[in-house]
């Protein structure tokens, strides 16, 4: 069978089910549970009115229980666990976590991480908040923000092949295929540099691909908020003699805050997760290591399953925090 027939046959089965399933639930419930017959049929609707929403939800909640909580539940149970040789676990309560805070790999994942979720966020929404107003303001403006957001539709592992060729490294007797050895040689450097192998600096050489990348998603975003403010405001500011960058600073920024805001959380929760771009550029090599990084080689290369889901809870107990704020800050905005 071909995949476009598979295809839409999954779409066919998917909808008949879907729809199967409430016309069946809703007679199951009106015929069968609470009938609306007999003495009772008010009290008979007005409980199948009460399971009805429930009864809805259900294939929704089974989902989100089957693909998320349960894997957090038995990542928790795991990262407190340790395999038996020849099968089975053993309950070692922390201990996976207490080996885990003792290898200076995970404290510098950890230190890699705290860099980027300083440097990352901040420089993807500031220069997405600068593209936004310049390209308003600029006759091909969308051909711009086209331009700037297209790195949103390549993957991490297609950015970071991308740039790994721009940081490209040859033996000084050949060309340099790489841009910035290329350009560094052209200006008069005496051997071209292993950028990606330079502690400390390298961890920023790989910043620059996740901003490059983030900073599309920033200015769509902030593009609508920012024409979203009242133009009153703005024409005020005019008359009142304010020059461009206090219209900006103090007009339009403290208007769009909120979504400032939540684009940097966004941004913060990517960075967190960030994994594909270390592992395509250095492996985690020449101290360049994160935490998902780290999870990855204690769980398929290690093998060893209570240090990497101890890992995995770390990095969940880290992002938990600004999910929440999240989520408080989007239903403070709907009232």
């Amino acid at each position: 069978m071909s995949p476009a027939l598979q295809g839409l046959m999954t779409i066919v089965i998917g909808v008949v089910g879907c729809v199967g399933y409430f016309y069946l639930s809703n007679q199951f419930l009106d015929k069968v549970l609470y009938p609306a017959r007999g003495p009772n049929a008010g009290r008979n609707i007005n409980r199948a009115n009460l399971i009805r929403p429930w009864l809805f939800l259900f294939p929704a909640l089974f989902a989100l229980g089957l693909y998320l909580a349960y894997p957090v539940v038995e990542t928790l149970r795991l990262s407190l666990t340790d395999r038996v040789p020849g099968g089975g676990y053993e309950w070692v309560g922390l201990r996976n976590y207490q080996q885990m805070m003792q290898e200076p790999k995970f404290w510098e994942a950890m230190r890699n991480n705290m860099l980027w979720l300083i440097v990352v966020p901040a420089l993807s929404t500031a220069f997405g908040l600068l593209a936004a107003q310049l390209t308003d303001r600029i006759r091909w403006g969308n051909l711009a923000k086209s331009l700037i957001f297209m790195p949103m539709a390549i993957s991490f592992v297609g950015a970071a092949v991308i740039w790994k060729l721009v940081y490209d490294t040859r033996p000084v007797e050949q060309d340099q295929i790489g841009v910035l050895n290329a350009i560094y040689m052209a200006l008069g450097g005496a051997e071209p540099q292993t950028w990606l192998t330079t502690p400390f600096w390298n961890s920023f050489f790989l910043m620059i691909v996740l901003i490059w990348i983030q900073t599309g998603f920033a200015m769509v975003i902030l593009s609508a908020a920012l024409r979203g403010i009242p133009e009153e405001t703005v024409e005020a500011a005019i008359v009142d003699g304010a020059n461009p960058f206090q219209i900006f600073f103090k007009i339009k920024v403290p208007q769009i805050k909120n979504t400032i805001l939540v684009v940097w959380t966004t941004i913060t929760i990517t960075v967190l997760k960030v994994f594909d771009i270390v592992f395509a550029m250095t492996n985690g090599q020449w101290e360049t290591q994160v935490l998902a990084n780290y999870m990855f080689d204690k769980l398929f290369r290690a093998n060893d399953w209570g240090v990497g889901s101890a890992s995995a809870i770390v990095i969940m107990i880290l992002v938990m925090p600004i999910l929440v704020w999240n989520v408080r800050n989007a239903r403070a905005e709907m009232k």
